[in-house]
């Protein structure tokens, strides 16, 4: 990687891998790379109703607004609560959707390397699925070819997470493969297929069914990590939706609904342990993204007490299910001070990772009280945490 000029004083002179950002994604990214039969049909932005928005097959909605997801303006400040919603892309930081906007401000926060993930197309993929299957799979194989184009022109310092076609297992192989030549570091995958109904009629089996072995046969040949982004289904994501009672003010709903999207991650985390899935495939390697660190240890001691409470151990797990957390997953966390290096140290140094989540509304900007909140580790793990451990979940280069 070529080393970055950068204000290292931020972070105390430590280099950093900020392992959780975001891309607003420019309105010409796929228009600009269609294939002229489908150029009118793979995502664009057009007036609908009066209003620009995303849309698909030229008339699905993607996101209504084209909002662009970003809390941050053009002079660098931030805006307070939900009034990024009435924002457009003109209004924004160019570094929410620019390579070179970005790495300035990587340097102004003394961040080495950023995981990207998307915007449009949902954290997880997911909203392809309201077109046919041809269509889906040319809209996420044009975005990995511009997230591979983008990594390029950081100079390797921004690393996009590829899209998955996850309504086909073959076609997720093809496509772990096709990333990994072009030299992506990692995936980005649906939690939860099995709710998706294919042309016969029948649902996708859920991640840990036999049907899915040649992917995670896939992910470990090529080392690529797999991340699950919170709200990375279309079941998951409800950030101001149900969470929320009806008669709690819309900045209220969306709060809880956001804290609560956290929390719900834990449902994959333990699914996949409890599946037996890493008795098999040895690994992996998991990414638990936006979601925290706090409820974790609460979560994999709960699970133990379940399983030996409920006689489930029956199922012949090889190791206790909390077992299986340090040995395949990994967390990050960006706003927790409180309990930040007890947690830690119970879920393990080896398996935590920072973030900031930039430029969304609750991201980390600017980072603030760091020494403080490592307070109690030493230097080494402070290394691993900030961006040892996310160079070799990724295979980054420091």
């Amino acid at each position: 990687m070529n080393q970055p000029i950068l204000d290292r004083s931020v972070f105390g002179g430590r280099k950093v891998i900020d392992v959780d950002t975001h891309l607003v994604e420019p309105f010409d990214l796929w228009s600009s790379r269609a294939p002229a039969a489908m150029k009118d049909r793979l995502p664009r932005v057009k007036t609908v109703d009066g209003i620009r928005s995303w849309v698909i097959d030229d008339d699905k909605i993607l996101s209504k607004g084209a909002v662009p997801a970003c809390t941050i303006s053009k002079d660098g400040t931030k805006w307070p609560g939900l009034d990024f919603i009435k924002k457009q892309i003109e209004d924004v930081d160019p570094a929410a959707y620019s390579v070179k906007e970005r790495l300035a401000v990587m340097d102004r926060m003394g961040i080495d390397a950023q995981i990207i993930y998307p915007n449009i197309l949902g954290f997880g993929g997911q909203a392809a699925v309201q077109v046919d299957g041809e269509l889906r799979l040319a809209t996420i194989k044009i975005f990995n070819d511009a997230m591979a184009e983008l990594q390029a022109d950081s100079g390797q310092r921004m690393f996009p997470m590829a899209m998955l076609p996850w309504w086909d297992v073959d076609l997720c192989v093809k496509e772990i493969e096709r990333v990994h030549a072009m030299g992506l570091k990692g995936l980005n995958i649906n939690s939860d297929p099995h709710n998706f109904r294919r042309p016969d009629g029948s649902f996708l089996p859920d991640l840990g069914q036999e049907y899915w072995y040649p992917m995670w046969e896939a992910c470990e040949a090529t080392d690529l990590s797999i991340n699950f982004h919170i709200g990375a289904s279309e079941e998951s994501m409800d950030f101001v939706g149900h969470q929320g009672w009806p008669g709690l003010h819309q900045d209220m709903r969306s709060g809880l609904g956001g804290a609560m999207l956290f929390i719900n991650n834990g449902k994959t985390m333990g699914n996949l342990i409890l599946s037996g899935l890493l008795d098999r495939f040895t690994k992996l390697k998991f990414v638990s993204v936006e979601s925290g660190l706090g409820w974790i240890p609460f979560l994999l001691e709960a699970i133990d007490y379940q399983m030996s409470e409920t006689g489930a151990n029956a199922y012949k797990l090889q190791r206790k299910p909390s077992e299986y957390f340090k040995t395949n997953f990994y967390a990050c966390f960006w706003f927790e001070r409180k309990n930040l290096v007890h947690d830690i140290r119970q879920l393990g140094v080896e398996n935590c990772l920072f973030e900031t989540d930039y430029p969304h509304p609750i991201c980390l900007y600017p980072v603030d009280n760091m020494e403080t909140a490592l307070g109690g580790l030493t230097e080494p793990e402070k290394n691993l945490i900030l961006s040892g451990n996310a160079a070799r979940v990724y295979n980054i280069a420091l």
